[in-house]
């Protein structure tokens, strides 16, 4: 990394440099990596201290999820020619030990590994969860979802109409808003870079909202306490507008609206969920089996495109999940 964001992120915070390929010592492993995903909280650890987790200037970049073929190992529980997700630098070939914000895991048998950094990965488990057991929707219920077309929101938007409730999703641009009609089946979409949203808000839930899944944060998440319906549920998965604000940005004002309409706001990180990502993935599974759920993946190529990618997605330029494709497993030999 050549230099944190400011104010935006671009490939001029990178620069491409080359090395020679580490070793594993004890209890670690060389990895091959194949897929990279991208998420907006990788931005924090551009600017943050290395103490805090940051990336120090001149180091690689991280990925929160890789999908890596293990080539040596001298880590507990992984052998060679096994498939792993968990993190990695942006590097052809990494030295992992096992740990992370989500611990490395075996891709699940049958899954690819696109999926399994998408939507069977930490993108749709916090979906799936965020939803589910947090969120609640309950048939006939309306329920909003910022960043809609975005990999998380595209995700929790379906679980969402897959559970019956009424779905209305905030997204930006008419080739998205589209999209999410078309494609996803969602009831309404507002596009909040033509549309004024509070109006359009109170245009179409007049009865007031019963979830909202909330990836954004800021002037949204105050839009839709104010409309809050008695026993309301707010999920906070991700508060992308404060990501790259220079000043930390006022919290919600409108959070009386809980105590008035005794609702509930609740944040959401998906390590806590690790040990039941079978539980979701199970599901999930069946649903895009019988074309209740659709996974729509926006994949770049090559590992000198990695910084694009990023920045891409920080520009709102993707649908769905942002991918980067590395490479495809090794051939091995049979018998």
């Amino acid at each position: 990394m050549r230099s944190g964001p400011d104010g935006g992120v671009s490939e001029a915070n990178f620069e491409w440099a080359s090395a020679p390929i580490a070793r594993p010592g004890p209890g670690q492993a060389l990895v091959r990596n194949l897929w990279f995903s991208f998420d907006p909280t990788q931005v924090l650890q551009m600017g943050a201290p290395p103490e805090q987790g940051g990336v120090p200037i001149g180091h690689v970049m991280k990925s929160f999820g890789t999908v890596s073929e293990v080539l040596e190992s001298n880590l507990s529980g992984f052998r060679p020619g096994e498939l792993v997700r968990g993190e990695a630098g942006w590097e052809d070939y990494s030295v992992i030990d096992g740990t992370g914000f989500i611990p490395t895991q075996k891709v699940p048998d049958g899954v690819s590994p696109n999926l399994a950094l998408g939507t069977l990965g930490t993108t749709g488990m916090v979906a799936y969860f965020g939803m589910v057991e947090i969120g609640r929707p309950r048939p006939g219920e309306t329920c909003l979802v910022s960043a809609a077309a975005g990999g998380v929101g595209s995700i929790a938007i379906q679980i969402a109409r897959i559970l019956g409730a009424r779905v209305i999703g905030i997204t930006g641009g008419p080739s998205k808003s589209a999209w999410l009609r078309d494609q996803l089946h969602v009831d309404t979409v507002i596009d909040h870079r033509s549309e004024d949203v509070g109006a359009r808000l109170t245009e179409l839930c007049p009865d007031g909202i019963d979830v909202f899944f909330d990836n954004v944060g800021g002037r949204v998440l105050d839009l839709a306490l104010e409309r809050l319906r008695p026993q309301g549920r707010i999920v906070l998965c991700g508060i992308t507008s404060w990501y790259l604000a220079k000043e930390t940005p006022p919290g919600p004002s409108g959070y009386s609206s809980l105590i008035m309409k005794n609702g509930r706001m609740e944040g959401l990180l998906g390590r806590d969920y690790v040990p039941r990502f079978p539980e979701a993935t199970k599901v999930m599974l069946g649903w895009l089996r019988d074309g209740q759920l659709r996974s729509e993946e926006d994949i770049s190529e090559g590992l000198e495109n990695a910084p694009r990618a990023l920045a891409r997605m920080f520009a709102g330029e993707n649908r769905g999940k942002q991918l980067l494709h590395l490479a495809d497993p090794l051939p091995r030999a049979s018998g």
